[in-house]
C-alpha cells in the first residue's frame, strides 16, 4: 500500500528505483507472506527495512518514512484514510490460516464455546469479512 498511489498499482511497481519499501521481516508471518507473494511473481525486492510486525510497517508509510509496505489488506482497512491500498493478485498464493479451537484446559469453557459460535455465526463472519478477511 503506497503513500502515493499514482506511484504504485502493482507488486512490479514495488521494485522500482528510488522507491523506499518496508517488510516485515521473513520469521514473522506478514514477512513470509510478502516472500511468498513476491516468490510467485519471481520479484526481487530490496526494502529499505525489515519490520519486527505489520504494525510497525505499516507506520513507516502512515509517517512517510517509506513510501510504501506490503501489509495485510485488514490492516489497510484499520489505518482508515491514512494509506492508500493496492491489491495485487499475487497475494491469492499468501494467504495466512487462523485456527480457532476450544483448548482442552480451558479455565471458562463456556465463554470459549461461545467466542467460537459467535466467530462462526453470520455476524462474526460479517464482522470479519468488513475488516478484510476471508471467509473460511
Amino acid at each position: 500500500m503506497p503513500g502515493n498511489p499514482d506511484k504504485i498499482a502493482s507488486l512490479k511497481d514495488l521494485t522500482k528505483s528510488g522507491l523506499k519499501v518496508v517488510l516485515c521481516d521473513k520469521e514473522v508471518p506478514c514477512g513470509a507472506a510478502a516472500q511468498k507473494a513476491l516468490e510467485a511473481s519471481d520479484l526481487k525486492l530490496t526494502p529499505v527495512s525489515y519490520e519486527q510486525d505489520v504494525k510497525a510497517a505499516l507506520t513507516k508509510v502512515e509517517l512517510k518514512e517509506a513510501d510504501a509496505a506490503v501489509v495485510y489488506k485488514t490492516d489497510v482497512r484499520a489505518a482508515g484514510d491514512k494509506v492508500e491500498g493496492v491489491e495485487f493478485p499475487e497475494s491469492d498464493d499468501a494467504i495466512n490460516d487462523y485456527p480457532i479451537t476450544l483448548l482442552k484446559d480451558a479455565r471458562n469453557a463456556e465463554a470459549a464455546k461461545a467466542f467460537i459460535t459467535l466467530v462462526q455465526s453470520a455476524e462474526g463472519q460479517q464482522v470479519l469479512t468488513e475488516a478484510g478477511f476471508l471467509k473460511p
